[in-house]
Protein backbone atom coordinates (compact mmCIF):
# COMPACT_ATOMS: atom_id res chain seq x y z
CA UNK A 1 0.00 0.00 0.00
CA UNK A 2 1.15 3.53 -0.55
CA UNK A 3 1.84 5.57 2.42
CA UNK A 4 -1.37 7.49 2.39
CA UNK A 5 -3.45 7.65 5.86
CA UNK A 6 -7.10 7.56 4.30
CA UNK A 7 -9.17 5.15 2.16
CA UNK A 8 -8.06 6.98 -1.07
CA UNK A 9 -5.53 3.80 -2.31
CA UNK A 10 -7.99 1.47 -1.57
CA UNK A 11 -10.65 3.10 -3.48
CA UNK A 12 -8.80 3.62 -6.49
CA UNK A 13 -7.82 0.25 -6.80
CA UNK A 14 -10.94 -1.34 -7.00
CA UNK A 15 -12.91 0.80 -8.94
CA UNK A 16 -11.79 -0.99 -12.18
CA UNK A 17 -14.38 -1.04 -15.28
CA UNK A 18 -12.51 -3.71 -17.44
CA UNK A 19 -12.91 -6.66 -16.57
CA UNK A 20 -8.80 -7.80 -17.18
CA UNK A 21 -8.21 -5.09 -14.84
CA UNK A 22 -10.43 -6.61 -12.27
CA UNK A 23 -9.17 -10.42 -12.87
CA UNK A 24 -6.02 -9.06 -12.92
CA UNK A 25 -5.95 -7.43 -9.64
CA UNK A 26 -7.47 -10.13 -7.40
CA UNK A 27 -4.87 -12.92 -8.98
CA UNK A 28 -2.35 -10.28 -7.36
CA UNK A 29 -3.91 -10.02 -4.24
CA UNK A 30 -4.95 -13.27 -3.64
CA UNK A 31 -1.11 -13.90 -4.20
CA UNK A 32 -0.07 -11.52 -2.19
CA UNK A 33 -2.48 -12.99 0.93
CA UNK A 34 -0.96 -16.06 -0.01
CA UNK A 35 2.74 -14.96 0.78
CA UNK A 36 1.82 -12.61 3.81
CA UNK A 37 -0.63 -15.43 5.47
CA UNK A 38 2.23 -18.25 4.82
CA UNK A 39 4.35 -16.13 7.62
CA UNK A 40 1.84 -17.46 10.12
CA UNK A 41 1.33 -20.62 11.79
CA UNK A 42 -2.19 -20.71 12.73
CA UNK A 43 -5.35 -19.16 11.68
CA UNK A 44 -8.36 -18.51 12.70
CA UNK A 45 -11.95 -16.92 11.96
CA UNK A 46 -14.61 -16.08 15.05
CA UNK A 47 -17.84 -15.96 13.39
CA UNK A 48 -21.44 -16.41 14.02
CA UNK A 49 -24.05 -15.22 11.15
CA UNK A 50 -26.00 -13.46 13.85
CA UNK A 51 -25.62 -9.71 14.83
CA UNK A 52 -25.42 -9.11 19.12
CA UNK A 53 -24.35 -12.07 20.26
CA UNK A 54 -20.73 -10.77 21.54
CA UNK A 55 -18.50 -12.04 18.44
CA UNK A 56 -16.30 -9.19 18.73
CA UNK A 57 -15.65 -9.54 22.61
CA UNK A 58 -15.26 -13.09 22.33
CA UNK A 59 -12.61 -12.39 19.58
CA UNK A 60 -10.64 -9.55 21.87
CA UNK A 61 -10.57 -11.72 24.51
CA UNK A 62 -9.91 -15.44 22.97
CA UNK A 63 -6.82 -13.66 21.57
CA UNK A 64 -5.85 -12.17 24.82
CA UNK A 65 -5.80 -15.63 26.36
CA UNK A 66 -3.84 -16.96 23.30
CA UNK A 67 -1.44 -14.06 23.76
CA UNK A 68 -1.29 -14.36 27.42
CA UNK A 69 0.24 -18.06 26.93
CA UNK A 70 3.00 -16.69 25.37
CA UNK A 71 1.82 -16.61 21.63
CA UNK A 72 2.41 -14.03 19.10
CA UNK A 73 -0.87 -13.02 17.87
CA UNK A 74 -2.38 -10.93 15.26
CA UNK A 75 -6.27 -9.45 15.56
CA UNK A 76 -7.29 -8.99 12.19
CA UNK A 77 -11.19 -6.58 12.64
CA UNK A 78 -12.64 -7.19 8.90
CA UNK A 79 -16.17 -5.57 9.69
CA UNK A 80 -16.08 -2.64 7.85
CA UNK A 81 -19.58 -1.17 9.21
CA UNK A 82 -18.79 -1.41 12.53
CA UNK A 83 -15.26 -2.32 13.53
CA UNK A 84 -15.28 -2.53 17.28
CA UNK A 85 -12.18 -4.43 18.29
CA UNK A 86 -9.23 -1.46 18.33
CA UNK A 87 -11.96 0.30 21.30
CA UNK A 88 -12.35 -2.88 23.26
CA UNK A 89 -8.62 -3.22 23.43
CA UNK A 90 -7.58 0.43 24.63
CA UNK A 91 -6.51 0.90 20.73
CA UNK A 92 -8.33 4.02 19.32
CA UNK A 93 -5.74 5.88 19.16
CA UNK A 94 -3.72 3.45 16.78
CA UNK A 95 -2.88 3.65 13.36
CA UNK A 96 -1.17 2.06 10.86
CA UNK A 97 2.56 2.80 9.67
CA UNK A 98 3.08 2.79 6.12
CA UNK A 99 6.07 1.13 3.84
CA UNK A 100 6.94 0.24 0.96
CA UNK A 101 6.86 -3.85 2.37
CA UNK A 102 3.00 -2.89 3.52
CA UNK A 103 0.62 -1.79 6.47
CA UNK A 104 3.22 -2.47 9.81
CA UNK A 105 -0.44 -3.24 12.23
CA UNK A 106 -0.44 -1.24 15.56
CA UNK A 107 0.74 -3.09 18.63
CA UNK A 108 -1.84 -3.61 21.14
CA UNK A 109 -1.57 -5.25 24.79
CA UNK A 110 0.84 -8.18 25.31
CA UNK A 111 2.68 -7.61 21.55
CA UNK A 112 -0.86 -8.17 19.69
CA UNK A 113 -0.41 -6.60 16.31
CA UNK A 114 -4.02 -5.22 15.57
CA UNK A 115 -5.33 -4.35 11.73
CA UNK A 116 -8.89 -2.72 11.43
CA UNK A 117 -10.98 -0.33 9.39
CA UNK A 118 -11.44 1.59 12.19
CA UNK A 119 -7.69 3.24 11.81
CA UNK A 120 -8.42 4.75 8.75
CA UNK A 121 -11.30 6.46 9.93
CA UNK A 122 -12.53 9.52 12.19
CA UNK A 123 -14.66 7.73 15.40
CA UNK A 124 -18.14 9.51 13.87
CA UNK A 125 -17.36 8.60 10.18
CA UNK A 126 -19.60 6.50 8.45
CA UNK A 127 -18.09 3.80 5.99
CA UNK A 128 -19.31 5.23 2.55
CA UNK A 129 -18.72 5.01 -0.95
CA UNK A 130 -19.44 7.32 -2.66
CA UNK A 131 -20.04 6.52 -6.04
CA UNK A 132 -22.09 7.53 -8.56
CA UNK A 133 -25.23 7.80 -6.90
CA UNK A 134 -23.98 7.50 -3.26
CA UNK A 135 -26.53 4.46 -2.96
CA UNK A 136 -25.77 3.80 0.77
CA UNK A 137 -24.16 5.10 4.31
CA UNK A 138 -22.60 1.49 4.29
CA UNK A 139 -20.48 -0.37 2.12
CA UNK A 140 -22.38 -2.27 -0.95
CA UNK A 141 -21.90 -5.71 -0.84
CA UNK A 142 -19.32 -5.86 -4.07
CA UNK A 143 -17.35 -2.82 -2.81
CA UNK A 144 -16.94 -4.51 0.68
CA UNK A 145 -15.63 -7.68 -0.81
CA UNK A 146 -13.01 -5.79 -2.79
CA UNK A 147 -12.04 -3.82 0.28
CA UNK A 148 -11.61 -6.68 2.39
CA UNK A 149 -9.14 -8.60 -0.37
CA UNK A 150 -7.20 -5.10 -0.50
CA UNK A 151 -6.97 -4.90 3.12
CA UNK A 152 -5.70 -8.99 4.16
CA UNK A 153 -3.15 -7.89 0.78
CA UNK A 154 -1.74 -5.38 1.97
CA UNK A 155 -1.39 -5.35 6.05
CA UNK A 156 2.34 -6.70 6.37
CA UNK A 157 2.10 -9.16 9.86
CA UNK A 158 5.51 -10.42 9.93
CA UNK A 159 5.84 -14.15 12.07
CA UNK A 160 3.16 -14.90 14.05
CA UNK A 161 2.15 -18.06 15.80
CA UNK A 162 -2.39 -17.07 15.56
CA UNK A 163 -4.40 -14.64 13.24
CA UNK A 164 -7.88 -14.49 14.88
CA UNK A 165 -10.18 -12.65 12.19
CA UNK A 166 -13.47 -10.99 13.72
CA UNK A 167 -15.73 -11.59 10.98
CA UNK A 168 -18.94 -9.56 10.08
CA UNK A 169 -22.22 -10.85 11.23
CA UNK A 170 -23.37 -10.29 7.70
CA UNK A 171 -26.75 -9.92 6.58
CA UNK A 172 -27.10 -13.84 5.58
CA UNK A 173 -25.51 -16.76 6.65
CA UNK A 174 -23.70 -17.19 3.86
CA UNK A 175 -21.56 -14.08 4.16
CA UNK A 176 -18.90 -14.92 6.77
CA UNK A 177 -17.80 -18.07 5.17
CA UNK A 178 -17.58 -16.39 2.32
CA UNK A 179 -15.33 -13.87 3.22
CA UNK A 180 -13.21 -16.47 5.79
CA UNK A 181 -12.59 -18.68 1.91
CA UNK A 182 -10.41 -15.47 1.35
CA UNK A 183 -8.02 -16.45 4.13
CA UNK A 184 -5.43 -19.43 2.51
CA UNK A 185 -4.90 -22.20 4.67
CA UNK A 186 -7.50 -21.14 7.32
CA UNK A 187 -7.18 -23.59 10.04
CA UNK A 188 -10.71 -23.33 11.76
CA UNK A 189 -13.37 -20.93 13.03
CA UNK A 190 -15.28 -20.61 16.31
CA UNK A 191 -18.47 -20.28 16.26
CA UNK A 192 -20.24 -17.57 18.73
CA UNK A 193 -23.45 -17.51 19.50
CA UNK A 194 -26.47 -16.85 22.79
CA UNK A 195 -28.45 -19.68 24.24
CA UNK A 196 -31.75 -17.75 22.45
CA UNK A 197 -33.55 -19.95 20.14
CA UNK A 198 -33.93 -16.81 17.59
CA UNK A 199 -30.05 -16.70 17.67
CA UNK A 200 -29.50 -20.67 17.47
CA UNK A 201 -31.78 -20.69 14.67
CA UNK A 202 -29.76 -18.31 12.54
CA UNK A 203 -26.10 -19.39 13.50
CA UNK A 204 -27.20 -23.01 13.04
CA UNK A 205 -27.68 -21.92 8.92
CA UNK A 206 -24.27 -20.23 9.17
CA UNK A 207 -22.39 -23.21 10.34
CA UNK A 208 -23.80 -25.72 7.92
CA UNK A 209 -23.01 -23.67 5.05
CA UNK A 210 -19.21 -23.12 6.43
CA UNK A 211 -19.03 -26.70 6.85
CA UNK A 212 -20.80 -27.15 2.67
CA UNK A 213 -17.67 -24.55 1.73
CA UNK A 214 -15.24 -26.36 3.36
CA UNK A 215 -14.34 -24.50 7.06
CA UNK A 216 -13.63 -26.68 9.96
CA UNK A 217 -15.03 -25.64 13.09
CA UNK A 218 -13.49 -25.92 15.76
CA UNK A 219 -16.62 -25.60 18.43
CA UNK A 220 -18.72 -23.39 19.84
CA UNK A 221 -19.00 -20.49 22.40
CA UNK A 222 -22.23 -20.00 24.04
CA UNK A 223 -21.79 -16.13 24.81
CA UNK A 224 -24.69 -14.82 27.86
CA UNK A 225 -24.60 -17.60 29.49
CA UNK A 226 -26.46 -16.48 32.39
CA UNK A 227 -25.63 -12.50 34.24
CA UNK A 228 -22.96 -12.44 36.95
CA UNK A 229 -24.92 -10.57 40.01
CA UNK A 230 -22.94 -7.57 40.49
CA UNK A 231 -22.73 -7.90 44.13
CA UNK A 232 -22.08 -11.61 44.86
CA UNK A 233 -20.96 -12.69 41.53
CA UNK A 234 -23.86 -15.79 41.39
CA UNK A 235 -25.02 -16.44 38.14
CA UNK A 236 -28.58 -16.11 36.64
CA UNK A 237 -29.85 -17.67 33.93
CA UNK A 238 -30.79 -15.29 30.82
CA UNK A 239 -32.24 -17.11 28.37
CA UNK A 240 -34.20 -21.37 29.30
CA UNK A 241 -31.73 -23.98 28.07
CA UNK A 242 -28.49 -23.31 26.72
CA UNK A 243 -26.55 -24.74 23.57
CA UNK A 244 -25.89 -28.47 24.70
CA UNK A 245 -28.50 -29.29 21.85
CA UNK A 246 -27.90 -26.86 19.22
CA UNK A 247 -23.84 -28.53 19.44
CA UNK A 248 -25.68 -32.21 19.97
CA UNK A 249 -27.27 -31.48 16.87
CA UNK A 250 -24.26 -30.31 14.83
CA UNK A 251 -21.73 -32.65 16.06
CA UNK A 252 -19.96 -29.87 17.82
CA UNK A 253 -17.63 -29.03 20.73
CA UNK A 254 -18.91 -26.79 23.10
CA UNK A 255 -15.54 -24.69 23.72
CA UNK A 256 -17.56 -22.78 27.06
CA UNK A 257 -19.77 -20.73 28.02
CA UNK A 258 -18.96 -16.85 28.94
CA UNK A 259 -21.77 -15.66 31.40
CA UNK A 260 -22.76 -11.78 30.82
CA UNK A 261 -21.28 -9.07 33.50
CA UNK A 262 -21.08 -5.64 34.03
CA UNK A 263 -17.56 -5.68 34.65
CA UNK A 264 -17.24 -6.82 31.24
CA UNK A 265 -18.92 -4.91 29.87
CA UNK A 266 -17.13 -1.78 31.49
CA UNK A 267 -13.90 -3.43 30.93
CA UNK A 268 -14.93 -3.43 26.83
CA UNK A 269 -16.07 -0.03 26.50
CA UNK A 270 -13.46 1.48 28.18
CA UNK A 271 -10.58 -0.40 26.30
CA UNK A 272 -9.50 -2.40 29.90
CA UNK A 273 -8.99 -6.11 29.68
CA UNK A 274 -9.76 -7.76 32.40
CA UNK A 275 -7.30 -8.78 34.85
CA UNK A 276 -6.00 -12.58 33.72
CA UNK A 277 -7.72 -13.74 37.45
CA UNK A 278 -11.22 -12.87 36.81
CA UNK A 279 -13.23 -15.74 36.38
CA UNK A 280 -14.06 -14.57 32.81
CA UNK A 281 -10.61 -14.62 32.08
CA UNK A 282 -10.01 -17.28 33.01
CA UNK A 283 -12.74 -18.96 30.94
CA UNK A 284 -11.22 -17.37 28.06
CA UNK A 285 -8.29 -19.32 28.79
CA UNK A 286 -9.74 -22.43 28.80
CA UNK A 287 -11.38 -21.61 25.65
CA UNK A 288 -7.80 -20.95 24.28
CA UNK A 289 -6.48 -24.40 25.64
CA UNK A 290 -9.20 -26.16 24.01
CA UNK A 291 -8.81 -24.40 20.20
CA UNK A 292 -4.96 -25.19 20.70
CA UNK A 293 -5.56 -28.54 21.83
CA UNK A 294 -8.13 -29.19 18.41
CA UNK A 295 -5.48 -27.47 16.33
CA UNK A 296 -3.41 -29.58 17.85
CA UNK A 297 -5.49 -33.33 16.86
CA UNK A 298 -5.18 -35.28 13.21
CA UNK A 299 -8.29 -35.02 12.78
CA UNK A 300 -10.46 -31.67 13.46
CA UNK A 301 -14.37 -31.60 13.54
CA UNK A 302 -15.69 -30.48 10.14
Amino acid sequence: MAPEKDLKSILKKIQFTDDAQVMKQIVDQSLQVKTRMGRIRRKLVVMSGKGGVGKSMTTANLSLALARAGHRVGVLDVDLNGPCIPKMLGMNDGAFQFTTEGALPPIGPHGMKIASMAFFLRPDAPLQWKGPMELSPVWLGLQEMSVIREFLADVAWGELDYLVVDLPPGAAADKPPVIAGYIPELDGGVVVTTPSEVAKQVVKKSVVYARDVGIRLLGLVENMSGVLCARCGAPTPLFDGGCEDLCAALDLPLLGKIPFSQEMSRACDAGRPLAPDHLIAKRFDAIADRVQKCLALDSVVV
